[in-house]
């Protein structure tokens, strides 16, 4: 049950590291559209992740173990494909992480470039004059007063 469990766990993990490579090259491109869609994906892939990593603790919880590395390990010893399986998800789960840390920057750094322009465009529309009217000229700015008045 676990090799099967860490098999599948190694080969998700696999798709979840692609998909985060792909998230990093739209928020570089700008596509923020596909970004959207992207985020279904990889929320369905998170809790499948969830499972299988829940699922391993249940087996150790079954036999009174903690799921350390070490006792994955010991138990493991003797079967090689669900050992290499293990390294595999302990590996691509340090991949996803820093893989995450970076697009969560990337994201941070668009969020912050959007608040300036955003900020810029706010201060320009509280200044007189510096709009544009319903007709697409821009408004003159005036004084409080309108000619001919005293």
């Amino acid at each position: 049950m676990l090799a099967t469990l860490l098999h599948e766990e190694a080969a998700m993990l696999n798709d979840f590291v692609s998909l985060l490579e792909r998230e990093q090259s739209l928020l570089l491109e700008g596509q923020t559209d596909a970004l959207l869609e992207m985020a279904e994906q990889k929320t369905r892939m998170y809790r499948r992740l969830q499972y299988l990593s829940d699922e391993r603790a249940r087996l150790f919880a079954g036999a009174r173990q903690t799921p350390t590395d070490g006792a994955i390990r010991q138990v493991l010893s003797d079967q090689t494909a669900a050992l290499a399986d293990w390294e595999k998800v302990v590996s691509l789960a340090q991949r996803a992480s820093e893989q995450n840390q970076i697009n969560g920057r990337l994201i941070g750094e668009r969020m912050q470039n959007n608040q300036q322009a955003l900020t810029v465009l706010m201060a320009a529309a509280a200044q007189p004059g510096a709009t544009y009217g319903p007709d697409g000229q821009s408004r003159p700015f005036l004084s409080g007063r309108r000619f001919g008045s005293v």
